[in-house]
């Protein structure tokens, strides 16, 4: 006589995590001046954290001139992507045209797709500001994107008079001014 034994039913152990092993919670920083500023602080940063193997996005919203748009991005090293617009020039104002609007409108799209999908670990949005203030980008659609974004990403947003609701979500506020001493 053969007899089956039945598979033990033990209750599995509650897995215990350590809270140091959780994610760490990316950040949204915002830098902003009073005039258009090149950061160069902000891009240093991007620069040293690709170096230390966390991938890096850099968007440029109006800059233009090298054809370049979001199917070709520039690849400095192996971890740090840079990409602009495809239109022939860099907008320096309010006055844009509807093939300039749609570059921006494209390039925002691919930039929301990429950071979705968790490729970069730190994305610079530069001159985000003002492509909002020109109408080229909503500002309650960065909001909705700077708060679905996956939780590890960080996210730093430049550009001169930055809109307050984006300010408010920010994590970090950094005003450059000039003092000029006598």
């Amino acid at each position: 006589m053969v007899s089956q034994l039945k598979p033990l039913s033990l209750p599995l152990p509650a897995i215990v995590r350590h809270p140091l092993l959780q994610t760490v919670e990316g950040t949204v920083q915002v830098f902003t001046a009073l005039h258009r500023n090149f950061f160069t602080n902000v891009m240093v940063q991007a620069l040293r954290i690709a170096d230390q193997g966390k991938s890096v996005l850099i968007v440029q919203f109006l800059k233009g001139g090298i054809h370049q748009g979001p199917t070709q991005p520039m690849q400095f090293g192996q971890n740090l992507d840079w990409i602009r617009c495809d239109m022939p020039r860099c907008i320096h104002g309010p006055e844009v045209s509807a093939s300039e609007q749609q570059s921006v409108k494209d390039l925002w799209l691919h930039t929301k797709s990429v950071v979705t999908k968790g490729r970069y670990g730190l994305v610079v949005l530069d001159e985000l500001s003002l492509a909002v203030n020109y109408g080229l980008i909503p500002t309650q659609d960065v909001v909705d994107f700077l708060q679905q974004r996956p939780p590890q990403v960080d996210v730093i947003l430049t550009g001169p008079d930055m809109p307050d609701a984006l300010s408010t979500v920010a994590d970090q506020v950094t005003e450059f001014r000039r003092n000029f001493l006598p």
